[in-house]
């Protein structure tokens, strides 16, 4: 299936793994693109020498296109947007807005650069600097989330931009891959459905509280970093929850001591970090504080297998899924079920199917 998003980074199917912190690793990233997908690398949690190790790793495992997801509003993004370019990254993508300044550095490189965002305004304002896609994430979405969905978001930002749209927020099948080309979207990026599959290198203990969760197991709450953020339900989200004031700056002291320890940052470093992710935002410094919270608390779960002192960022989709495929298996079983759903739909079979929904007519 040929799309605007598979014939800008080279990859088979229009699918992308999101870049998830301490789940997104080497091996789910060169399995999704030895499938043919996108796979994208999760830096936020690696400091500049274990990201350059981990590109590496990826690429002695594959040759096929992936890409590396940074923070844009970290003291050392500019280090590591260096990185990607000595190292042939083929993708660069981003959990908040890069700079202008930061597009056209990797884009004079030939890096392609995909922002992830959540709202129409952020998306036309990436696509003036430049921006080659974006990822839309609707409110479904795991992790720091929005209140609009994918459906409402989706249309909106596709109507807006001239770039390619790539949906996330909801998707696990194929299915939701021809609704989201319906849409006008040139694929889709999963995060949960990707983390449950026996590549991921999440512990067997959390891939097992993930398949037993329901779709109302799955909230958003703001008790880890003072943002929403969508999860599993667990004792420990409800204790977050009903902690009082002391206890819990208490917690997020000793987690972003922590933190420093595992990244490599200063004190300094990270005192502007948390001042970047505060500007435009109605935050106190509590709040701000409380944002150590969230890659202590997830690599608890992610990396250490402790469900009761960890959280499990979660789409809402978590609640449907039932298995544990390999990345293999499972971009071609999302791929087979969109081909099958195509041809249902159309009358004049899957090449006419897909014309008709803005995809690229394959040659000959």
């Amino acid at each position: 299936m040929r799309t605007a998003l598979t014939e800008l980074t080279g990859v088979r199917h229009p699918l992308v793994q999101t870049g998830m912190g301490w789940v997104a690793g080497p091996r789910l990233v060169s399995a999704t693109a030895n499938a043919g997908a996108l796979g994208v690398l999760a830096s936020a949690t690696m400091t500049a020498d274990q990201l350059k190790a981990a590109v590496r790793e990826v690429k002695s495992r594959t040759d096929q296109p992936f890409g590396v997801n940074l923070r844009a509003d970290a003291a050392d993004a500019r280090d590591r947007v260096r990185i990607i370019i000595d190292e042939g990254v083929r993708v660069a993508s981003f959990a908040l807005a890069p700079s202008r300044e930061l597009i056209a550095e990797l884009k004079d490189a030939g890096v392609v650069v995909i922002p992830s965002i959540g709202a129409r305004r952020h998306a036309e304002k990436v696509a003036a600097w430049g921006a080659d896609a974006v990822i839309v994430q609707g409110g479904e979405g795991g992790g720091h989330t929005g209140d609009v969905a994918t459906t409402v978001l989706l249309p909106q930002v596709v109507d807006a931009v001239g770039i390619p749209v790539i949906a996330a927020g909801g998707f696990h099948d194929g299915r939701g891959l021809v609704a989201a080309l319906a849409y006008g979207a040139a694929g889709v990026a999963m995060g949960t459905r990707f983390l449950l599959t026996s590549d991921s290198t999440v512990p067997d203990a959390v891939k097992a509280r993930y398949l037993a969760a329901s779709v109302k197991d799955v909230t958003v709450t703001t008790a880890v970093d003072g943002l929403p953020h969508r999860m599993l339900r667990t004792d420990l989200v409800n204790s977050l929850e009903n902690s009082g004031r002391t206890r819990t700056l208490a917690r997020a002291v000793r987690h972003a001591a922590a933190f420093k320890k595992l990244s490599g940052l200063s004190w300094s470093q990270m005192i502007r970090d948390g001042l970047a992710m505060k500007h435009g935002k109605e935050l106190t410094w509590s709040q701000v504080l409380l944002a150590a919270n969230t890659p202590m608390l997830l690599k608890a779960s992610m990396v250490e297998g402790r469900t009761d002192l960890g959280v499990m960022a979660s789409g809402q989709v978590a609640g449907v899924i039932e298995d544990l495929p390999s990345c293999a298996e499972l971009v071609e079983r999302v791929m087979t079920q969109a081909d099958d759903t195509l041809r249902a739909l159309g009358e004049g079979g899957t090449a006419h199917s897909l014309n008709k929904l803005g995809t690229l007519p394959t040659p000959g």
